[in-house]
């Protein structure tokens, strides 16, 4: 039975009964709402024109307010939250929101295209600092506005912006009254919405999830809809009837259990590498802060990266190097395996018919492993990578022993290297194991060119990329991991 989408938004809870379930948010405002102050650039997640924020529950009942691209957000997965758009930053006396004021001060916006997109991802800044002493640093303003491009006024202004707001006269937000309004609709059983023959469900417990997926496994599932939602936005598929995952508290777990961090598949990016760094700060930090940006982190999902399986994807290697396993269930139970073995070949994974990703479970840092991971792309924030890599070695008295090479943006999977890691297995990690493993590279993968990168690039940069992690990790000259890093940030400022 369908039943109207029901999300807050200008002051009100808006029924949505009419639309096909994968019409965006951004088709909504504009087009049905008439709010056109939220503009489209790229239609796929990358400009930062459309920028919203959007308010939702958490499984602990409070509130969090998050930046997200309404480009690719379906208007159903709204139901239950709360959407802000530009229009909402005007005060009721008609003076202009601080995040706007600052922006004018600062001369932040020339064209004013992307300035509505710039606005909201630093009100979500503003309502994040509320209570705060100092200015955000520009390393916080950076993150904030990494899924914002803009081709004409240029950044500095736009960063001043980010500092000067705080300084004019405050503006609260009331998210008690807000947290009142989110409780009032909250559903308590399994939501579907139904249009022209295609449904959209969403699922409130594990076993509802398995049921459904059994009985449509062939149903498109929807996490963050940061890749889904290109699928419709970009090729135009029809993506059948959708199941959707982020309504599943269990999908939410993360725990530490025999040595490994389990984390549901329903677990933002932000969140899940926020897990991981607790663990591994130094070598994933920079990592988390380069996939993508900002609003994709915040809506994407670390179980859907992986079950997406994207030969390009980030979080695959160092993933694989770490020997992280999937979790997968089905309404006949559970299977695990090393996420390395679930990828067979080009978007081609080890399923079977009604399973889907309930977890990934990473392994905690090990006495005498040495583990990096690095990318390259053509930009900091927000580039898909040229060449990803990851290693993790045990080093003991300068000998190697189980040597994980993983690299993705080299073959059709993210994938081990199996020849260069029998080079350094048992050999003293020195320059001449290196040169031996750094030629073997060679045989171990045929990059292609494209767009991002040409083959004799990418095997250069991967063979130099196994040396920097050398540099780092060698017995008998280690560098600091910071001291040949091109984007170390110092004192919350860039130093390069």
């Amino acid at each position: 039975m369908s039943e109207p989408i029901r999300f807050f938004y200008r002051g009100e809870v808006r029924s949505v009964d009419a639309g096909a379930p994968t019409r965006t948010l951004l088709q909504h405002l504009r087009e049905d709402l008439h709010c056109t102050g939220t503009k489209e650039g790229c239609a796929e997640g990358d400009c930062g024109a459309c920028t919203v924020v959007v308010a939702e529950l958490q499984p602990d009942g409070e509130v969090a307010m998050k930046s997200v691209n309404s480009c690719i957000q379906f208007v159903p997965t709204l139901d239950g939250k709360a959407v802000f758009t530009i229009e909402d930053l005007k005060q009721a006396d008609g003076k202009m929101h601080p995040v706007q004021e600052a922006l004018v001060e600062c001369h932040g916006s020339q064209c004013g295209f992307c300035t509505p997109g710039f606005a909201m991802s630093l009100w979500s800044l503003y309502l994040k600092q509320e209570g705060q002493a100092k200015p955000p640093c520009r390393k916080t303003v950076d993150e904030t506005l990494s899924g914002n491009l803009c081709r004409c006024t240029g950044y500095r202004p736009i960063i001043d912006a980010a500092r000067r707001m705080g300084e004019l006269p405050h503006v609260s937000f009331d998210r008690e009254a807000l947290k009142a309004t989110l409780q009032s609709i909250q559903r308590t059983e399994m939501y579907s919405y139904t249009h022209d023959g295609q449904t959209f469900h969403a699922p409130r417990t594990l076993a509802e999830l398995a049921a459904l997926r059994a009985a449509k496994p062939t149903a498109t599932i929807v996490a963050g809809s940061t890749d889904v939602g290109l699928w419709v936005t970009k090729q135009m598929r029809n993506l059948g009837d959708m199941i959707y995952v982020r309504q599943v508290r269990e999908l939410y777990r993360m725990e530490e259990e025999d040595g490994m961090l389990y984390i549901g598949a329903a677990v933002s990016l932000n969140d899940a590498y926020e897990a991981v760094c607790k663990h591994y700060k130094e070598e994933l930090h920079e990592m988390w802060q380069r996939f993508a940006s900002q609003p994709i982190r915040n809506t994407g999902t670390l179980g859907g990266s992986v079950a997406n399986g994207s030969p390009i994807g980030d979080s695959a290697p160092w993933m694989i190097a770490l020997d992280a396993e999937i979790v997968i269930r089905s309404d006949k139970g559970q299977r695990s395996m090393l996420l390395e073995k679930f990828y067979l070949d080009y978007m081609k994974k080890d399923w079977l018919p009604g399973e889907f990703v309930e977890a990934v479970r990473i392994p905690l840092p090990r006495k005498d492993v040495h583990f990096r991971t690095y990318k390259l792309a053509k930009r900091y924030d927000q580039d898909i990578s040229a060449v990803c890599a990851a290693y993790a070695f045990t080093l003991k008295d300068g000998v190697v022993s189980d040597a994980h090479i993983a690299y993705g943006g080299m073959a059709a999977t993210s994938r081990r290297a199996p020849l260069a890691e029998a080079a350094v297995n048992g050999k003293r990690w020195d320059e001449a194991t290196l040169k031996l493993a750094m030629a073997e590279l060679a045989k171990d993968y045929t990059p292609l060119s494209d767009m991002r990168a040409t083959a004799s690039y990418r095997m250069k940069t991967a063979q130099n990329l196994l040396r920097r992690y050398w540099l780092e990790t060698n017995p008998d000259s280690a560098q600091p991991l910071q001291s040949i890093n091109a984007f170390h940030y110092a004192e919350g400022a860039v130093t390069a």
